[in-house]
């Protein structure tokens, strides 16, 4: 019992250190990023990789799942009581906005991107680039954190936007084909969905994106002992960030619901 209560403190130890050097590191991304001189071309950069090479991933991710859900809500409502399924539009259209959306674009967006920046850092770190760039009077937090912060933040919005719709669509598809016409399908997802849903799920893709881009910095700077090291940060980063972006998800859907989003 006292190894497992020591296992435990050291787990519990670790966790509450990161987090505290992930909000120390927060508040230097924020404070570095209203310093001159800015570099639109880094930002731009990490946009076109996070948010542009990401898009058949997404994409595909929230096609199917539009169309699971569709399917399992369709078989569910009619089992339960005919001619329910008229509303499966309400069903796919809430559940992606406000939820799957977010949640899972940021999920596949925090293993595709998430892992390769804390490699990438990482990498960085323990061949020794990051003390170079201190030599060179070149801010490691400027150069390499704020462009992934930033473009973290602004595309995974736009991603969430992405798989909104498509995931809607895929809704569409299967609706159309086992259940109800696609008349009913829009009618339902028109008279359901409202503009306080959307902007939820584009608030949460926001946080989402803050948070996988300080997990993924953090880690790639925190990395030591060489190649081990930084197969450790990736895995981290990944473990990380889901967890965070479902613990996230419940107090940012508290917040929202009390704004009446």
């Amino acid at each position: 019992m006292k190894s497992y209560i020591e296992r435990f403190g050291k787990v519990l130890s670790y966790f509450i250190h990161d987090m505290g050097e992930m909000v120390f590191l927060t508040l230097r991304i924020n404070q570095q990023m209203f310093v001159k001189p800015f570099d639109g071309k880094l930002i731009l950069q990490q946009m076109v990789r996070i948010g542009v090479e990401s898009i058949p991933v997404a994409i595909t991710t929230a096609l199917f799942t539009g169309m699971v859900l569709a399917l399992q809500a369709g078989y569910t409502l009619e089992t339960k009581i005919k001619g329910v399924s008229q509303f499966i539009g309400s069903v796919v259209s809430i559940s992606m906005v406000r939820e799957l959306g977010p949640v899972l674009t940021a999920m596949v967006i925090a293993g595709r991107n998430g892992s390769a920046v804390a490699a990438e850092i990482g990498t960085m770190q323990v061949t020794e680039q990051i003390d170079a760039l201190f030599t060179l009077a070149a801010n490691p937090i400027k150069y390499l954190a704020v462009p992934r912060f930033l473009a973290f933040t602004l595309m995974l919005p736009l991603l969430t936007i992405f798989a909104d719709i498509i995931g809607w669509f895929g809704g569409l598809l299967v609706s159309s084909m086992k259940f109800t016409s696609s008349s009913v399908y829009i009618d339902s997802t028109r008279n359901s969905l409202e503009t306080g849903d959307i902007m939820g799920g584009i608030i949460k893709g926001m946080f989402f994106g803050a948070i996988m881009a300080i997990v993924a910095c953090r880690q790639g700077f925190a990395t030591t002992n060489g190649a081990e090291g930084v197969g450790k940060a990736t895995t981290n980063a990944v473990v990380f960030s889901f967890m965070l972006i479902l613990i996230s998800d419940y107090f940012l859907n508290a917040v929202l619901i009390a704004m009446h989003f």
